[in-house]
């Protein structure tokens, strides 16, 4: 389209902004101040860091078990038909010659956490979306460090230079099309949308582009002749209501272009979880204990990473039927603690009933959370404080330097559920 610009490096020549824009021409950005950053292929750039003899093949990020879902795969595994959340089994099924390796978590948090903080340099009005995606809004930015398109090519020079791997930026007028952008330009590009070319840009697109469009929406929409977004924006306002009620005012207001939703820095967290698929059903109590240990472990290291404490704790216990049952209690003092954590689980654990009956998932969950350096415990009359917070926490700090399996409680030195973390 003429009044598009997706730009991508030239083979060898990196992520050289002055050279992305000599290789294209300028596009008309003004207006358009939202930026959407993905990064491309996220957990399996960042392990083809370490594994540089895999780049150009397709790799599979995901658990091995015959429950293991797909986290993220190479683009080269991608042209198999491979995609995120895919059952493991089938991805194998579709490239049998694929590379699997096992997520580490751990490293993408750290990598994660380190581009949000190349965005936050830029502007305060960043709205993450997940580890490896989010929103910007750079308009007071733009006297300090140029136009949106220059600040996107920064931004991916800045990630490329710093981390080694790519992102692709949507640049646009509204946060709806920036993503979209986004989307159109991958991997490994920047794709400027301007604000009097939305219309142009979306109306070629199949309907199924747009948020709120799933599977049976699109199915519904195709049986009423409607394909691409061009077509859903001529239908009567009148038709969709009555087939879609407001759901349809809205589809046909995103089909104009029309999202005046505005960029929401992050909010506070208001829970953090860990959850296990098994990749056989288990009804020993005593494993489910000790995945619940594993799990509390892994939530508290995370809420001390994050500066929370939390006040109630959630167990998600599924049966192999798929019914989900959930039970949760509210602490006396809000807790960063593994070990109090995992008391709580196990109690909530026994009060289900469900000791003896096969689960084929178990989560654990801290809600309630406030900031960890606004609260002061006070101990009870006679009662002592535990030193369990200081031991956990050089545990964290050996972990860090270590890896996550440096230290671990005597009960998990064995080799844990072949699951996904989801």
């Amino acid at each position: 389209m003429s009044r598009k610009q997706v730009l991508r490096p030239e083979p060898g020549r990196g992520h050289d902004p002055a050279h992305d824009r000599a290789t294209a021409p300028p596009a008309d950005d003004t207006g358009c101040p939202i930026l959407h950053v993905d990064m491309d292929a996220f957990f399996a750039s960042v392990e083809l860091l370490e594994r540089p003899e895999l780049k150009g093949t397709p790799v599979i990020i995901g658990a091995t078990g015959a429950r293991g879902v797909v986290l993220s795969a190479t683009y080269e595994a991608r042209r198999f038909g491979v995609h995120s959340a895919m059952p493991m089994t089938r991805a194998r099924r579709l490239c049998p010659r694929a590379v699997v390796i096992p997520p580490s978590h751990g490293k993408y948090s750290e990598v994660s956490k380190s581009v949000m903080e190349i965005f936050h340099a830029i502007t305060p009005e960043v709205e993450p979306i997940s580890s490896d995606e989010a929103f910007l809004d750079v308009g007071g930015a733009l006297r300090r460090l140029g136009p949106p398109a220059a600040i996107a090519a920064m931004i991916r020079a800045q990630v490329a230079e710093r981390h080694g791997i790519t992102c692709s930026v949507g640049v646009a007028s509204s946060k709806f099309v920036a993503k979209l952008a986004s989307r159109h330009c991958k991997p490994d590009g920047l794709l400027v949308v301007p604000a009097d070319g939305v219309v142009e840009f979306l109306h070629p697109l199949p309907v199924a582009a747009l948020w709120g469009v799933g599977e049976r929406t699109e199915q519904a929409l195709v049986r009423l002749g409607i394909r691409t977004v061009g077509d859903l924006a001529h239908v009567p306002p009148a038709t969709l209501r009555r087939e879609f009620g407001a759901v349809g005012e809205h589809l046909a207001a995103l089909a104009w272009g029309r999202d005046d939703r505005r960029v929401t820095p992050h909010a506070p967290d208001k829970s953090i979880g860990a959850e296990e698929t098994f990749s056989h059903d288990v009804d020993d109590p005593e494993a489910i204990r000790r995945e619940l240990l594993r799990l509390s472990e892994r939530v508290a290291a995370r809420l001390r990473a994050g500066g929370h404490i939390g006040r109630t704790v959630s167990v998600k216990l599924r049966r192999a039927d798929f019914t989900t049952i959930t039970r949760s209690r509210t602490l006396r003092e809000p807790t960063d603690v593994a070990k109090e954590i995992y008391a709580t689980a196990c109690e909530l654990f026994a009060a289900a009933g469900l000791e003896r009956v096969r689960l084929r998932l178990v989560g654990v969950r801290v809600e309630n959370l406030r900031p960890a350096a606004a609260a002061t415990r006070q101990l009870g009359l006679g009662e002592r404080e535990t030193g369990w917070r200081e031991a956990e926490m050089a545990m964290d700090k050996a972990a860090r330097r270590f890896g996550p399996e440096a230290v671990r409680p005597a009960s998990l030195v064995r080799p844990p559920f072949d699951g996904m973390d989801l």
